[in-house]
């Protein structure tokens, strides 16, 4: 029987499959370092699912025993209460966790705040800067000896002819509207409409052409009531009556007053305008 042939195969047999067998193990050990990083991370996400759990867990326990708890807790001791643990320690919460605690607040009364004024007379002086007096009295309060004052109306009524006087001057009866101005301003030279009735009454001479009475009107305004809102327009006014009059000198210096002394109105525009207008 022929021995040594049979034992060449056999060694041959051999020598093929090592290599195969090699190839089976490396590929085996890969995927089994492959299923152990797998069943690392598994294990990982496990923990952190577990973490996440019983925060859950203490929570939904914090909140049930919020639920529970009394409105009005007990008053504790200031001894005993800085012994115990405060904030998160007290309900078992991790230290990232917060937690609403509720302050009590003091019982002292709010600072007194001193609420008197010091009453004080403004002085004489101040008060003639505010009050003009009427043209051709004395400015003061008596009243001249054997001459009694005139009885005040009713406000309605003089309301109503100052409106009626205004109209008569819109309508084209210039004359009887400076007319009437007029008197409505000597007679109740403290009504609030007093100055406003001198200025429509300087429009209404400017109207009839003349200049010259119109600019005493305007001067009697600014002199009067220098605290009226009628003021402004009534040294345009003027400085128009000085133009119409050739007194060129005396206009500039008015425009140039309402530019110094009113800057940013629009009144002080005008004035600029016209200022620069009036430049040889």
């Amino acid at each position: 029987m022929p021995v040594r042939p049979f034992f060449f195969r056999l060694f041959a047999v051999v020598a093929l499959c090592a290599p195969t067998a090699c190839a089976t193990t490396a590929a085996s050990q890969a995927e089994v370092g492959r299923l152990e990083a797998e069943l690392r991370t598994l294990r990982s996400s496990q923990a952190k699912l577990v973490e996440r759990l019983e925060r859950l867990e203490t929570r939904d326990a914090v909140s049930r025993a919020r639920s529970v708890a009394p409105a009005t807790p007990a008053p504790v001791s200031s001894a005993k209460a800085s012994d115990e643990p405060t904030g998160s320690e007290a309900l078992g919460l991790p230290p990232s966790e917060l937690a609403v605690v509720r302050l009590k607040p003091k019982k002292e009364p709010a600072p007194r705040i001193a609420t008197a004024v010091a009453v004080v007379e403004p002085d004489q002086d101040q008060m003639e800067m505010f009050i003009s007096p009427a043209e051709g009295s004395s400015g003061t309060a008596s009243a001249s000896p054997g001459r009694a004052e005139p009885p005040d109306k009713d406000p309605a009524i003089l309301e109503a002819e100052y409106e009626h006087a205004v109209s008569l001057l819109r309508t084209g009866n210039v004359e009887g509207g400076v007319d009437q101005l007029t008197r409505f301003a000597e007679t109740n030279p403290r009504h609030p409409r007093a100055d406003n009735a001198l200025y429509f009454t300087g429009l209404g001479q400017m109207g009839l052409q003349d200049p010259a009475s119109a600019a005493k009107t305007f001067e009697r305004l600014i002199k009067t009531y220098p605290a009226g809102d009628a003021i402004l327009d009534g040294m345009l006014r003027l400085a128009e009556c000085r133009v119409r009059l050739n007194q060129a000198v005396d206009a500039r210096a008015l425009y140039t007053r309402v530019v110094t002394q009113f800057p940013g109105t629009a009144a002080a525009t005008q004035a600029e305008q016209r200022l620069a207008a009036l430049s040889p």
